[in-house]
């Protein structure tokens, strides 16, 4: 039998211990006058109280509330809240030290003994003493409440040991109706008063029989048994019956004072410590002992057990120690469904599937009968196991497992066919072959089944435990390293620093390992490679891997995981500990402490989320954050950890965190959302900054303006050629009266009349009269000498200059504050495209922002500025903004050989041939219509476009056939007598096959849906809808020409043409029905119908919140509530953000519900699945006919066939077509 240490702190001598019935704590009273409370898992230190005055010998918990009572030299019974951490009352009566305090079970009680010779019983509620129990003539060393019954058992220095009957009282303290006088009289005659007139609680019995005093008596938690402990040195054991009591043995061994013993409470054995240094173990069948724990200079003075579990604890002149008699994990081995283990002796089958449980073995002769099986090992080929036991420096037994156990049957016992013998380890290694560890003669035996020496090896270094290692091989565990060793060749394959292993848990296809040690796991490969090291503050108890690859691990009080990195986390609390034995799906199969297999239901999200993260399996990560409520600080800090914020911005709400989230990852439409909620400085500035690094002008703009950071914001827009706010920002700065800011505004406009204003103002005439002079401003120049009072004549003569000055900034180009800079969108990531909403206010009017900010500083009348975003964006019809035709055409020099020929005789060149062109080379080599305009084949390429989309209207195609074109040209001048040299672009420059080259494409798709596709959201937000839906077909057209790299983009373009058409075919809707509203507004019918109809396109949500919001209020001013209501549901179902739409919508749906009727009648059913014709705008309903257009896809009425689609312009409606191609 092992003593196995759980816990042990140092402190003054404990007197008084106590274990709480549920939590994990530990009470301890101390002879310095100090009480500690501590956790005994963790190990830590949880309170200490010090109210008492001298030594506290008497500690307990109660079972269900926060209290804690404790008894000590000061004669005082202390009760206190250790939650609130204070003592809420004492308890006075006592005449000398208390040396015991326990609470009842079930009632309000406290009871307490004394050396005042008395036994009191204490109401805690009342906190009166309800009765006092008289009749020992010495120190009343402990007394005890029965664990069921009304009784009370004593010990005493009167060398006696009484048992008190106390049914009196609890009939008194707990009868809720008033007693019969029959019933008064009986209770009056029930045994004799005693000295305080008390019949109460009366004695029972009397044990007589120590030679000494008693310090400690117990009733066992079932029988009708005592144990008392004196100062004899004597243990006796007493049985009860109704009507008597009598000694049954007597266990003698200790060699001085015994201080506690109490039964054991689940097997028949007493435990005991004492004065002589030592715990004692006793067999209480035979009275004898069985096991002795001695300690070196620590006399003990108390004992106490768990309630429920398996552990003890003991106090001695230096601290205290939890310990536990033998270890409760049970053996067990898996193999494919079924659990074998063993349970009190019994080698049981369990059926991980169907939960059938059968026993199929005995071993209760295998060890003592206080020990339990060690491990045990299953070999499936012959249905056999080996079950190991520690005793006796270890003993195994191979025995074979019945082939049809029969549930109820008799079962074998193990002894009757089994092979037995000595080894501390024993495991399958093969089909036919076990190896056996010789701890002492630390060598390794491999046997086969009919137990016999086949081999012995040499163990090449100290092994304290085997491990099965693969097939022939084993895990050598020592103290510092664990050895993977082949065993037919005898020879070390790896070697791998650990702690001490105690475990060794294998993955089911082999491929990882996991080394369980007391406090950390090592993870590693099958040849004990790539580590990573786990560390547990709390012991590790068990450990099983999951499907997908991940260790799932349980300590005391937790099961966590483990990623093959090392990455750990909590899955959830454990009341008790649990021996893990699978993992599947979201269920842990596992064993308690009792052996009874169990089932614990787990959330498998957070660490398969993390293992998808960390293995790069995005479509993964994207499904379980689609489906699931991933939150918390851990998991957004593991994604900033490992690089990821862009993902954490889905999991955060939190204003200030999802601003750092989004900067980090440079998504500035989230940025600037958040910020807008913050709205401090410190933010915009860092918004600004973020924003002017990725060129986005507008978002530092808007940051400038909030922080009113007017110099910046008059240089943004110098830099970004918008002349317009300059003068705006003029005229701000003259109103704060800001001289400086006016002038660097006024020579930034090139406006010399301002800064002649400025200087004027400001008193420096000479500067003012000589900026105007200079200029050629003589009336200007006169008008500051006249201000100045002085004359022309007056003056020094000014030098002459060759011609005047004209200091002012260069005309830009091309005003680039029409839109942001060009870049690589970062929001083009995989969890973005299918995620992202990016920033959408909902509230229109944010849109305008930033131009009304300035108009309210400039306070600006009538003629509000356009919003930043919109300045001149498709203001210019598609030809303007495509002009192309200023130059002359390219014409195609002829090669270089041909003006070289002279040089050359015509026999020279009689066998020569012209090879091909470049341009030639791109239309053979490749079938995309792009190549071939970037070829200068436009024939061509219109007859692709025309086979694969039906294309026959080229003329919007036109400037996009140039551009191309130019895009893949390059021409260097040569003399003057020359023709320019030209050079065509290359798109793959290293390919040096001529059947494989081709040309450069001007416009890839990622800056299409990084520039136009952007382009053409921004402005449907913004209400723009004529300028949006040029973009959208432009965005058509120009995808007619795109040429990318794989199928997987092919498919993009596809999902990128299918995204214009939809939004092209909303805002045609949208377009009429405005157009319609300010023409014939009487047509209320048709202008609810088209309303209806746009809400049915798939746009972004926060696009269709828009389209959704407009339908509801236009039914709802129409008297159409019922169908208001149901655009309002749909609205509420995209869950807006902003409160006032939320709140609109749930008025829209409750108006709806009180009053479901609509004033005008629409040809609209929500109901019914229909598509809308992209020329009628009616709708065509499922199975009704209709013709498509080849490349959008649009549908249309069977009239229509032949025309020009409307939404593309380009294409025939009902042409047959191949499909457009984009991928060579």
């Amino acid at each position: 039998m092992q003593m196995l240490t759980k816990f042990e702190s140092k402190s003054a001598r404990v007197k008084g211990i106590a274990f709480h019935p549920k939590q994990p704590l530990l009470a301890a009273s101390l002879h310095n006058g100090s009480i500690q409370l501590w956790n005994y898992q963790m190990g830590t230190l949880v309170d200490r109280f010090d109210e008492h005055d001298g030594p506290v010998r008497g500690i307990s918990f109660h079972e269900t509330q926060p209290l804690l009572a404790s008894g000590g030299d000061d004669y005082k019974v202390k009760v206190w809240n250790y939650k609130t951490r204070r003592c809420l009352f004492t308890l006075h009566g006592h005449l000398d030290y208390v040396r015991t305090v326990f609470f009842h079970h079930t009632h309000p009680w406290i009871l307490s003994a004394s050396d005042d010779q008395t036994i009191r019983i204490w109401n805690w509620q009342s906190r009166n003493c309800i009765a006092i129990l008289t009749g020992h003539n010495h120190y009343i060393m402990c007394a005890q409440w029965h664990p069921q019954e009304d009784l009370i058992v004593s010990a005493s220095m009167d060398q006696t040991v009484r048992v008190w009957d106390i049914s009196g009282l609890r009939k008194k303290n707990t009868t809720a109706i008033p007693l019969s006088f029959e019933e008064q009289i009986q209770r009056a005659n029930q045994g004799q008063a005693d000295l305080f007139g008390n019949t109460d609680a009366v004695v029972k019995y009397v044990l007589e029989g120590h030679d000494r005093g008693v310090n400690w008596a117990a009733f066992h938690p079932t029988l009708p048994l005592i144990v008392s402990a004196g100062d004899d040195r004597q243990i006796k054991l007493w049985r009860m019956s109704e009507t008597k009591a009598w000694e049954v043995d007597t266990c003698r061994g200790h060699f001085n004072n015994v201080s506690s013993a109490l039964f054991h409470p689940r097997h028949e054995l007493i435990v005991s410590d004492g004065e002589d240094k030592t715990i004692r173990v006793w067999d209480m069948t035979k009275r004898s002992a069985v096991q002795t724990f001695r300690r070196e200079h620590d006399r003990f003075w108390v004992l106490t057990a768990h309630p429920e579990l398996n552990l003890f604890a003991a106090g001695h002149d230096n601290g205290l120690i939890v310990f536990k008699l033998e270890r409760e994990r049970p053996a067990f081995a898996v193999h494919q469904n079924t659990l074998y283990y063993v349970r009190d002796k019994y080698v049981r089958q369990h059926d991980l599937v169907t939960g059938a449980d059968v026993g199929v073995l005995s071993v209760r002769k295998l060890g003592t009968s206080y020990t339990p099986p060690r491990s045990l090992s299953f070999n499936p080929a012959e249905k056999s196991v080996i079950v190991t036991s520690p005793t006796e420096n270890g003993v195994y037994e191979l025995v074979a497992l019945p082939k049809d156990p029969q549930a109820g049957g008799e079962l074998r016992d193990s002894t009757t066919d089994g092979k037995r013998g000595s080894g501390a380890s024993a495991i399958f290694v093969a089909r036919n072959r076990f190896a056996v560890l010789d701890r002492i003669a630390q060598s390794i035996e491999i046997r086969d089944l009919a137990n016999s020496l086949t081999k012995t090896v040499k163990c090449p270094v100290q092994t304290n435990e085997i491990f099965y290692g693969g097939t022939a091989s084993l895990l050598l565990a020592g103290p510092s390293q664990v050895i993977l060793f082949d065993i037919q060749q005898q020879k070390v394959l790896a070697e791998l620093a650990t702690p001490p292993v105690k475990y060794v848990v294998w993955s089911a296809d082999g491929s990882n390992v996991a080394l369980l040690s007391k406090h950390t796991i090592t993870i590693a490969n099958k040849s004990l490679g790539s580590s990573s090291l786990i560390h547990e503050t709390i012991r590790i108890k068990s450990a099983a891997w999951d499907d997908s690859g991940i260790l799932i691990y349980s300590t005391l009080n937790h099961i966590k995981y483990a990623l093959p990195n090392g990455d750990n986390g909590i899955i959830r609390t454990l009341e008790q500990p649990v021996y893990l034995v699978r993992i599947k799906g979201k269920t842990v199969h596992c064993l308690d402490r009792q052996a009874r297999p169990r089932q614990i239901a787990i959330d498998p999200t957070e660490y398969r989320f993390k293992l998808a993260l960390v293995k790069g399996n995005y479509d993964e990560v994207l499904q379980i954050i689609r489906t699931s409520n991933l939150v918390g600080q851990a998991i957004i800090a593991y994604l900033q950890k490992k690089g990821y914020p862009e993902i954490a911005l889905h999991f955060v709400q939190e204003k200030n965190t999802r601003f750092d989230l989004a900067i980090e990852c440079g998504n500035l439409d989230v940025a600037l959302e958040t910020a807008k909620e913050i709205d401090r400085e410190e933010a915009w500035n860092r918004l600004g900054q973020q924003a002017l690094k990725q060129g986005n002008h507008k978002i530092v703009e808007i940051a400038y303006q909030r922080t009113k950071n007017f110099d910046r914001l008059s240089f943004l827009y110098l830099t970004t050629g918008n002349t317009d706010k300059l003068k705006k920002m003029q005229k701000i700065a003259e109103m704060r009266g800001d001289q400086m800011s006016r002038f660097h505004n006024s020579l930034y406009l090139g406006d010399v009349e301002g800064r002649v204003k400025v200087l004027t103002d400001v008193g420096l005439y000479p500067l003012a009269y000589m900026t105007a002079k200079t200029n050629g401003l003589d009336e200007l120049a006169a008008e500051v000498l006249a201000v100045a009072g002085l004359d022309e004549d007056s003056l020094p003569p000014l030098p002459q200059l060759a011609k005047k000055a004209d200091i002012k900034p260069p005309q830009p180009v091309y005003e680039t504050h029409r839109e942001n800079w060009p870049s690589l969108s970062s929001g083009e990531s995989f969890f973005d495209r299918a995620l992202a909403q990016g920033y959408d206010p909902a509230d229109p009017s944010q849109a305008n922002g930033v131009s009304e900010q300035l108009d309210e500083w400039a306070a600006a009348s009538e003629d509000p500025l356009a919003a930043v975003e919109d300045e001149g964006a498709g203001a210019e019809d598609e030809a303007d903004a495509w002009d192309l035709d200023d130059g002359e055409p390219v014409e195609v020099p002829e090669e270089p050989g041909a003006e070289e020929g002279p040089a050359a005789t015509e026999e020279d060149a009689a066998g020569a041939a012209p090879g091909i062109s470049e341009v030639d080379l791109w239309v053979r080599n490749s079938p995309l219509a792009g190549d071939h305009v970037a070829a200068g084949s436009f024939e061509t390429a219109m007859q692709l476009l025309n086979r694969q989309v039906g294309a026959v209207n080229f003329e919007p195609l036109k400037p996009l056939f140039f551009s191309a074109y130019r895009s893949a040209h390059v021409y260097l001048p040569a003399n003057a007598s020359h023709a320019p040299l030209p050079i065509h672009l290359r798109r793959n420059p290293e390919e040096t096959e001529p059947r494989s080259v081709l040309p450069v494409v001007g416009r890839s798709l990622q800056s299409i849906a990084a520039g136009e596709l952007q382009e053409g959201y921004r402005h449907f937000k913004l209400g723009k809808f004529v300028e949006a839906a040029a973009i959208f077909r432009q965005i058509l057209h120009l995808l007619l020409l795109v040429v990318v790299e794989s199928e997987a983009q092919a498919q993009e373009v596809k999902d990128l043409v299918e995204v214009a058409k939809e939004y092209l075919l909303g805002l045609t809707l949208e377009i009429e029905r405005r157009r319609l509203s300010q023409e014939e507004p009487d047509s209320t019918k048709r202008i609810l119908e088209l309303a209806a109809y746009f809400t049915h396109r798939k746009l972004q949500p926060a696009h269709l919140q828009l389209a959704l919001r407009s339908a509801a209020n236009l039914f709802e001013k129409a008297g159409n509530v019922s169908t208001a209501a149901t655009f309002a549901r749909k609205l509420l179902d995209l869950n807006p953000t902003a409160a006032n739409v939320v709140a609109k919508a749930k008025s829209q749906v409750t108006a709806g519900d009180r009053n479901p009727r609509n004033a005008v009648e629409v040809d609209y059913d929500e109901f019914a699945e229909f598509d809308v014709c992209a020329a009628s705008l009616t709708p065509i309903y499922a199975g009704a006919p209709s013709v498509r257009d080849p490349y959008t896809n649009a549908r249309y009425l069977p009239e229509y066939k032949g025309s020009v689609c409307r939404i593309s312009g380009v294409t025939a409606i009902g042409a047959p077509a191949s499909g457009l191609r984009s991928f060579v």
